[in-house]
C-alpha cells in the first residue's frame, strides 16, 4: 500500500483524491492551505466549494496540517495553481526523505521565471519528479467516466511506477518520458482555449474554432519543439487531446473566460465572479510570451490573447489582427 498525499484541495485535486479512492489499495491524504476549508471538507464529507455532489470515504485523512501531510508519504501529488508551487514546494523541502516522489498536476508556467512546473521543483528539491497530464475535467473524473491521461517522467522506471499506481476501470495512464512537450502542452492549451472562447462569445462560427484550434496546435508544437519536446509527443493526450477538451468542453475555466471576454466583459470582473476557481491561462500567457521571445518562436495567437488580457485590446480588432496577417505556407 502506498501513502499518497494530495497538496491542494480544489476541485481537481479532489476530483484525483476521489479517482484513487475508488481504485483502493492506497492510504490517502488530502491537504488544504486553508484551516477553515479543510474544516468544512472533513465535517460535510464534500467539497461543497470546489466540487459539489461527491462524497468524500470516511477514511480520507483531510488536513490542513502540512507536515503531517508530507510525513510519510510516498507520493505527493501537487494540485495547487501553478504560481504557488514554489512555495509550497518551499515549505515541504526542509521535510522530505530523499525516497519520496513529487508529482505534480499543475498546468501552467511560472510567470516571473518561465519555468515548467517541473523545472520550479527541481530549482529547490532533488526528489525525484514527475508530472501528470491530459484531457480530464475535474466533475467527469470524480464521476468514474473514462479518463485517459499521461504520466511523463525523465525515469522511465517512475513513470511505471505511477502508471501502476493511478491506473484505474476508469483512469487509464499512458506515460512518456518527454516531460517538456507533456508540460507545455498542459500549459499552453489554456491560452489557446482563452482565445477559443473568445471566439464563441463573438459568435464568429464552427469555421473560425477550427480555425483557432488547428493553428494553435501549430503554434504550442513551435514552442515546445524549441524548448526540447517532441513533435510527436504535442499530437498525443497532453496535446491535442487536453486542446480539444479545453477549447471545445462546456466545463473549460479558460474557454469560459474567454467567452466572457469575448462578450465584452472586463477581465477584473470575469475573475471576480470565478468564487476563487483559477483560470490557469490567464496567468501563463504572459509567460509564455517570455518563453517564445527567449527561443525566437512566433505566437500570434498568443500575442492577440495578451493583448485582450493586458492591454485593452478589443476581441473584434484581435481577431481582425490574426486575420490580416501576410500569408504563408502550411
Amino acid at each position: 500500500m502506498s501513502r499518497i498525499s494530495v497538496l491542494g484541495a480544489g476541485a481537481w485535486g479532489t476530483a484525483l483524491t476521489l479517482s484513487l479512492a475508488h481504485r483502493g489499495g492506497h492510504d490517502l491524504c488530502l491537504w488544504s492551505h486553508s484551516p477553515v476549508h479543510a474544516k468544512r471538507l472533513d465535517s460535510a464529507r464534500e467539497n461543497l466549494t470546489y466540487l459539489p455532489g461527491f462524497p468524500i470515504p470516511a477514511d480520507i485523512q483531510i488536513t490542513s496540517d502540512l507536515p503531517s501531510a508530507v510525513l510519510d508519504a510516498d507520493v505527493l501529488l501537487c494540485v495547487t495553481p501553478s504560481q504557488h508551487l514554489r512555495g509550497i514546494i518551499a515549505q515541504i523541502a526542509p521535510l522530505l526523505t530523499s525516497h519520496q516522489v513529487i508529482l505534480t498536476a499543475s498546468k501552467g508556467i511560472e510567470e516571473t521565471t518561465y519555468l515548467r512546473m517541473s523545472q520550479v521543483i527541481a530549482s529547490i528539491t532533488s526528489n525525484p519528479c514527475a508530472v501528470l497530464s491530459g484531457p480530464s475535467f475535474a466533475q467527469e473524473v470524480a464521476a468514474g467516466a473514462p479518463t485517459a491521461i499521461v504520466a511523463a517522467a525523465h525515469d522511465p522506471d517512475l513513470a511505471l511506477v505511477l502508471q501502476r499506481d493511478f491506473s484505474s476501470p476508469s483512469l487509464r495512464l499512458y506515460t512518456n518520458d518527454d516531460v517538456t512537450g507533456v508540460e507545455l502542452g498542459g500549459a499552453l492549451k489554456n491560452v489557446i482555449a482563452l482565445a477559443a472562447g473568445v471566439v464563441s462569445g463573438l459568435e464568429l462560427g464552427h469555421n473560425s474554432a477550427a480555425a483557432l484550434i488547428t493553428r494553435g496546435i501549430a503554434e504550442m508544437t513551435r514552442l515546445a519543439v524549441a524548448c526540447g519536446g517532441r513533435r510527436q509527443t504535442l499530437a498525443g493526450l497532453s496535446g491535442v487531446g487536453d486542446l480539444i477538451l479545453t477549447c471545445t468542453g462546456s466545463l473549460s475555466r479558460n474557454r469560459s473566460v474567454g467567452i466572457e471576454l469575448g462578450r465584452g466583459r472586463r477581465l477584473d470582473d470575469i475573475l471576480n465572479g470565478m468564487g476563487g476557481k483559477v483560470a490557469e491561462g490567464v496567468r501563463s500567457t504572459t509567460a509564455a510570451l517570455g518563453l517564445a521571445a527567449r527561443y525566437g518562436v512566433e505566437m500570434p495567437i498568443t500575442e492577440q490573447v495578451d493583448a485582450i488580457l493586458h492591454h485593452d485590446r478589443s476581441p473584434k480588432d484581435a481577431i481582425r489582427e490574426l486575420m490580416s496577417r501576410p500569408g504563408r505556407d502550411e
